[in-house]
């Protein structure tokens, strides 16, 4: 790659990302209730749960692991923790709250007082240091009785609930907090519906009528959600945040390109278009008509959508996508969260993850070019074995790498014209695995000892990323 000498903005929000069931622990303290997370176990369990019917309703400690109950016990660490990131130099540490803290259940008509002092004690804690938070209203913390009782995000009823939920934590947290998105990855739920939709479809003949009418009753709840913030904090900003992937056809075979434009515009437009154009993109009628999907859109609901649209995307950023109309089971990758086949010029994590630094400069300027709205990389990083060294040292000089090319990506898309606010790091600190329930698959900047048995002491200590960011920081990028 050549890079350019522009420089990233002197307001540039550098800094890192988690997310409250993978970091914060607390399983049941605070009056917290019980969150789909809760009940997912670790390994492959978890993954098997992702993708079949049903949820693993009952909480079995003596045949599972529940690596989310303690998670790296941020709950009660978090001074630590933050005074970490500080070191490190962050401007902004994106953090979710947990809805089990606020209403348990999701259903309560009054919130729970000891989840909202929680979070008011870490955002004081952020602000000592002059951290900004970025907070996510919904992170794959859905009330676990929401989906067991409501079917999830299939129920309008989820609207008003979350609407409820959204105006308590701005009221609650309007002088603290600046920047908000409504729903992690929403688009996501094409690919692994039950962490963000609380629910696994029925079957293959109705999987698209219950998607996209979810789809719908988020894109209301997240209109509502942007007219409360508006209304109640004037000076906030509030985005919705997408997993972004550029999709590539894996030749220049006509029917390849045609199907791939098909993938990029469901995996990377269609959610946006709503919340960013507010309207329904026109290539979706032919998606509805096709998938027999006819939605119950209820009066009023496409003037909310159209009227309360975001102010900027946020976005997820892990690989690219290489898709083929006709493909074979070889030409699959393991591992991967897509349906795509492998492409012959990139290498890949531990975890089969395609690693394509141009990729994320390849899908800014698509984003940027579509919707001319600021954009926030509020994830990315390398999930990878780390080795703790006699010394008690971590030379992560992988990550380091990764996350070197990824940042001069970034680099080069603020100097194509793109609108850039910031680059968070994903998981600043080591912390749970979504889709594999794992602690072995290490994110952080910092090392905690904490195993997949559930062994470990907690202990934090620094890997050599650590001192890397911490001048890429120091220097706003000037050395990579």
């Amino acid at each position: 790659m050549v890079t350019t000498n522009e420089a990233f903005p002197t307001n540039f929000l550098w800094g890192g990302a988690t997310a409250a069931n993978q970091i914060e622990g607390g399983f049941g303290e605070g009056n917290k209730g019980v969150s789909i997370a809760d009940v997912l176990p670790g390994g492959k369990m978890r993954q098997q749960l992702l993708r079949e019917k049903g949820l693993q309703f009952a909480i079995d400690k003596e045949k599972y692991t529940y690596p989310n109950h303690e998670a790296i016990d941020f709950y009660h660490r978090y001074k630590e923790d933050i005074a970490l990131f500080a070191e490190m130099g962050f401007k902004a540490f994106r953090l979710s709250i947990a809805w089990t803290r606020i209403f348990p259940n999701g259903t309560e008509l009054e919130p729970n007082e000891e989840g909202l002092a929680f979070y008011d004690r870490v955002f004081d804690e952020l602000h000592k240091y002059g951290i900004e938070p970025v907070v996510t209203i919904s992170h794959y913390e859905m009330p676990l009785h929401l989906a067991k009782e409501y079917g999830g995000w299939r129920s309008r009823e989820l609207v008003t609930l979350f609407e409820r939920y959204a105006k308590v934590i701005f009221q609650r947290y309007k002088d603290k907090v600046k920047y908000w998105m409504t729903f992690n990855e929403i688009n996501g739920a094409l690919h692994f519906p039950l962490m963000s939709m609380g629910f696994v479809p029925e079957s293959e003949e109705t999987k698209y009528q219950e998607l996209f009418q979810a789809f719908h009753h988020q894109f209301v709840a997240s209109s509502l959600a942007v007219k409360a913030c508006r209304e109640i904090i004037p000076d906030a900003k509030i985005g919705c945040m997408i997993l972004a992937a550029p999709v590539y056809p894996y030749d220049c075979n006509p029917e390849n390109v045609m199907h791939a434009l098909e993938e990029e515009r469901l995996l990377n437009f269609f959610c946006a278009d709503v919340q960013v154009r507010g309207e329904y993109p026109s290539f979706m009628k032919r998606v509805f008509d096709e998938r027999g999907v006819k939605l119950d859109i209820r009066d009023g609901d496409l003037e909310l959508i159209k009227k309360h649209t975001v102010d900027y995307i946020g976005l997820s950023y892990y690989m690219s996508v290489t898709q083929k109309k006709d493909k074979m089971d070889d030409e699959l990758i393991p591992g991967s969260v897509f349906d795509g086949v492998k492409n012959p010029f990139l290498k890949a994590s531990d975890w089969g993850w395609e690693i394509d630094p141009i990729g994320l400069r390849i899908i800014l300027n698509r984003l940027y070019d579509r919707y001319r709205v600021p954009l926030f990389i509020v994830e990315n990083g390398l999930g990878a074995h780390d080795k703790v060294e006699e010394d008690g040292s971590i030379h992560d000089d992988y990550r380091i790498d990764y996350l070197r090319r990824h940042i001069e990506a970034a680099r080069e898309a603020i100097a194509d014209g793109v609108e850039l606010i910031g680059y968070l790091v994903w998981g600043c600190i080591d912390l749970v695995s979504a889709s594999t329930g794992e602690f072995s698959k290490r994110y952080g900047l910092i090392y905690v000892d904490k195993h997949d048995d559930g062994s470990g002491t907690l202990e934090r200590r620094k890997k050599k990323s650590f001192d890397w960011y911490q001048n890429v920081i120091a220097t706003n990028g000037e050395e990579l």
